[in-house]
């Protein structure tokens, strides 16, 4: 029996419409949720995410500034920049978009970043909350996850989730979340030996390294979810997963699609935290 495609469209749009309610009552008692998108230089990929996020913003109330920066900016001017929107009352939310220039350095630029606005999560001070189960900003990708398994009924509690990748975006703080949840997390990386005899372990498992169709139908136990947050475009330009997707969807209880599902999930998570951040400043506000 081939595996539930997980319906993203339709998360995605159910929450949208949630974070749209809570704008909106924000808004009409004048704290409307707002959130700066900094580029720097021209990366085409880069241009299109920044776009999409504007788009995301003014579907569900929130107000959005885009600054588009040139090439040459320099990491101080970039600093400056975020001091002021560190201090505009009308910014709750900062996000600085990946990749940067090489003269530039990124974890610098985030350290600036004052973590009630860092909607991200990627400050150490919100990493650090994260990692002791403190309530505030999640990071986009992994709290999008997360929110995939609960709205599609999948119990997290007791199960062996297995994380694929240990980057700093998504490895970890997945591996974070899972624990949150009361998951059992196993993670996995380039450096492990036997991959595929633990992958097979996993009721959950959650794929993020990168390399196009890196896990196959033999990874898999049967009956597992299985979570594809890979972005990877082939040679033929048909943008791919981590999964294999054909193989793997006749094995897996639930997969999730790319593109379609993790993807937009992300923004819609960069939208959660931008008016959660709005809320908090709010409450701040009244009770000083």
């Amino acid at each position: 029996m081939s595996a539930q495609v997980i319906n993203g469209k339709e998360l995605v749009s159910s929450i949208r419409e949630e974070i749209r309610s809570d704008a909106a009552a924000l808004t009409a008692q004048g704290n409307q949720p707002g959130l700066v998108v900094v580029i720097v230089g021209e990366d085409a990929a880069s241009q299109v995410y920044v776009r999409n996020k504007a788009k995301a913003c003014d579907d569900v109330g929130i107000y959005s500034e885009v600054h588009r920066l040139p090439e040459e900016t320099t990491q101080e001017e970039l600093i400056a920049l975020i001091h002021g929107f560190n201090a505009n009352n009308r910014i709750n939310g900062i996000l600085v978009q990946s990749p940067l220039p090489k003269h530039i350095n990124e974890e610098a630029v985030v350290d600036e970043i004052d973590p009630a606005k860092d909607v991200d999560c990627f400050h150490p001070i919100n990493v650090g909350n994260l990692m002791i189960g403190k309530d505030g900003m999640k990071p986009c990708t992994p709290h999008g996850v997360i929110e995939i398994l609960k709205r599609t009924g999948v119990a997290i509690a007791g199960k062996h989730a297995v994380v694929v990748g240990r980057s700093n975006i998504v490895g970890k703080p997945m591996a974070m979340l899972l624990l949150r949840e009361h998951a059992t997390v196993t993670i996995v990386h380039s450096r492990t030996p036997n991959m595929e005899e633990i992958t097979k372990q996993a009721d959950i498992l959650v794929v993020a390294v990168g390399k196009a169709h890196l896990i196959k139908a033999n990874h898999v136990k049967p009956g597992a979810v299985v979570i594809d947050v890979g972005m990877n475009r082939p040679a033929d330009g048909k943008l791919t997963g981590d999964v294999d997707f054909e193989a793997v969807k006749e094995i897996a209880s639930a997969i999730t699609p790319v593109p379609g599902c993790v993807g937009p999930m992300t923004i819609t998570m960069l939208l959660r935290n931008t008016v959660d951040a709005a809320s908090r400043a709010a409450q701040a506000n009244v009770s000083v």
